[in-house]
C-alpha cells in the first residue's frame, strides 16, 4: 500500500536528532483509528504513549504495538541522510482487523528519558479516509517504506 508523506510533529523532531543513537533500536509501525487527531505543535505528540490509546484493537492478525520494522538503518551518502527500514506487514486472520486512518512509527525503549519516542505518522489514505477493515483471512496488509526512506534530509 502506498502512503503519503511521513509527518514529524514539532515536539518529535528532537527524536530525529537522536536517530543515530537509536540505530540499534527496534522500530515499530502501528495502526491508529480515525479518532486520533495528531498534535504536530511544539507541545504535541512526542512519544507512543501520546497515541497508543487510539491504536486499533489487537486480533484478527493485527498485533498490539504494531509490526516490527526489519533492517532499520540511518545512512548518509553525498550529504543526504536517510532513515529507512523494511515494510510493515500483517496477515489478516479470522475476521481480520478493523478500519484504520494513520500509522505511527516509533522506537521501542527509553532514549534520552523518552519512552518509545515517535519518529512520525502518516495517513494511510491521502483522501483522507479510513483504510477499510481487512476482513479476508490470509489477506496481507503491507505498508511499504518509500524508496527514498521514511525520512530523507539533505
Amino acid at each position: 500500500m502506498a502512503a503519503g508523506t511521513l509527518i514529524i510533529p514539532n515536539k518529535a523532531k528532537l527524536n530525529i536528532e537522536a536517530l543515530a543513537l537509536l540505530s540499534a533500536a527496534t522500530f515499530k509501525l502501528a495502526l491508529v483509528g480515525p479518532g486520533w487527531t495528531p498534535d504536530n505543535g511544539d507541545s504535541g505528540n512526542e512519544v507512543w504513549g501520546d497515541v497508543s490509546a487510539n491504536e486499533i484493537a489487537a486480533g484478527g492478525g493485527y498485533t498490539a504495538g504494531g509490526a516490527t520494522l526489519s533492517n532499520a538503518a540511518l545512512t548518509q551518502a553525498g550529504g543526504t541522510v536517510k532513515f529507512a527500514s523494511g515494510n510493515g506487514v500483517w496477515n489478516a486472520t479470522g475476521s481480520g482487523f478493523p478500519a484504520w486512518r494513520r500509522f505511527v512509527i516509533y522506537a521501542v525503549g527509553t532514549f534520552g528519558g523518552k519512552v518509545n519516542p515517535i519518529i512520525g505518522h502518516c495517513l494511510g489514505d491521502n483522501t483522507p479516509a479510513d483504510v477499510p477493515a481487512t476482513t479476508t483471512s490470509n489477506s496481507p496488509l503491507t505498508i511499504n517504506c518509500p524508496a527514498n526512506g521514511w525520512i530523507t534530509t539533505t
